[in-house]
């Protein structure tokens, strides 16, 4: 099929509301991507695993990348959604989408095993389940949002949908310039409240967040200058009040401060953003990782010093996807 060709397809695939929207809205791209994954269903129906393993593998590859589908629906429209009062696909489509999730990787275990019994039949279950979530979606979800959901509200949620990103081939159309759609809740001015790039918390806030984060941090400015380090009660190397203002050659042993001060020149020509170092230290095992801080510019703000005890996250095997706390 051509370009014109798959473009009067698409086209003839939305319905009369979807059609009326401009190019962007948000729906008419959850529409093209329905199109795009009803063609690899199609296609995967029809390739036996086994006759045309390649062919096979290459277009669940493809169907794979409906996560960005799913992730984009449940940070991007369900919030919007939930704000507006409507909660049922946050708890109810969440779940489908956790199914899908589950029989994708079910698959993909078997794929990578090569164990291609029952291939076949475990994809035509992911393709039932699929069309089915599609169809909820088109006859129930899109069209309620849309009568929901403001103008701004689109606007703003296009803003976000870059960061997750699409399963099309070719980015869709821009639906608004990005600078005059940022959310209203991130516009917001509140008192008492430190603008972040992405939302608002109070000092307070952001200090208990640090605080409580199970990694030692340390920031070292521009100059050189320790300005910050978190203040945890299981710190793996201690530190105190004094250090604040010092140079930061002065606040490692002699033995590693050439390596130090090699991280901070590299850092500050542009050459390197990220070190990292592992060590065992007092029977632990302790990753360490310097990371270069720049502003929108590309202008070198300093460093960030990364320690964290990872022992116990090397001893971690397969998957835990329960809570376990009954079993302690």
């Amino acid at each position: 099929m051509n370009q014109n060709d798959n473009s009067q397809a698409l086209n003839n695939y939305f319905p009369d509301y979807v059609k009326e929207l401009p190019e962007g809205h948000p729906v008419k791209t959850y529409f093209a991507e329905n199109f795009y994954i009803q063609r690899i269903l199609r296609e995967i129906d029809e390739t036996d695993a086994n006759q045309d393993f390649q062919k096979f593998f290459n277009l669940f590859n493809q169907l794979s990348e409906v996560e960005k589908r799913y992730a984009r629906k449940e940070n991007q429209l369900f919030p919007y959604l939930e704000k507006r009062g409507w909660n049922g696909p946050s708890q109810g489509m969440w779940a489908f989408h956790d199914s899908n999730r589950d029989l994708l990787r079910g698959v993909r275990k078997k794929i990578e095993t090569k164990d291609l019994a029952g291939l076949n039949e475990d994809m035509r279950l992911i393709i039932g389940e699929m069309q089915r979530l599609m169809m909820v979606e088109e006859m129930r979800l899109f069209p309620n949002a849309l009568h929901l959901l403001t103008e701004e509200d689109w606007k703003e949620m296009s803003v976000g949908e870059k960061e997750i990103g699409w399963m099309l081939s070719q980015e869709p159309a821009a639906y608004c310039k990005e600078e005059a759609a940022a959310p209203a809740a991130a516009k917001a001015v509140i008192p008492d409240r430190l603008r972040m790039d992405e939302g608002y918390m109070t000092p307070e806030q952001v200090n208990l967040m640090l605080k409580f984060m199970p990694v030692d941090l340390t920031y070292v400015d521009e100059n050189d200058r320790v300005i910050f380090y978190n203040r945890g009660e299981d710190r793996v190397f201690p530190r105190s009040a004094g250090i604040i203002g010092r140079e930061v050659r002065f606040c490692h042993p002699p033995k590693s401060v050439g390596t130090v001060l090699r991280i901070l020149e590299e850092f500050k020509k542009g050459t390197k953003n990220e070190a990292a170092f592992w060590i065992r230290f007092k029977g632990r095992v302790i990753h360490i990782r310097y990371f270069a801080i720049r502003d929108k510019d590309m202008n070198y703000k300093g460093v960030i010093e990364m320690s964290q005890d990872i022992t116990e996250i090397q001893k971690l095997e397969g998957e835990q996807r329960l809570l376990d706390w009954d079993a302690e």
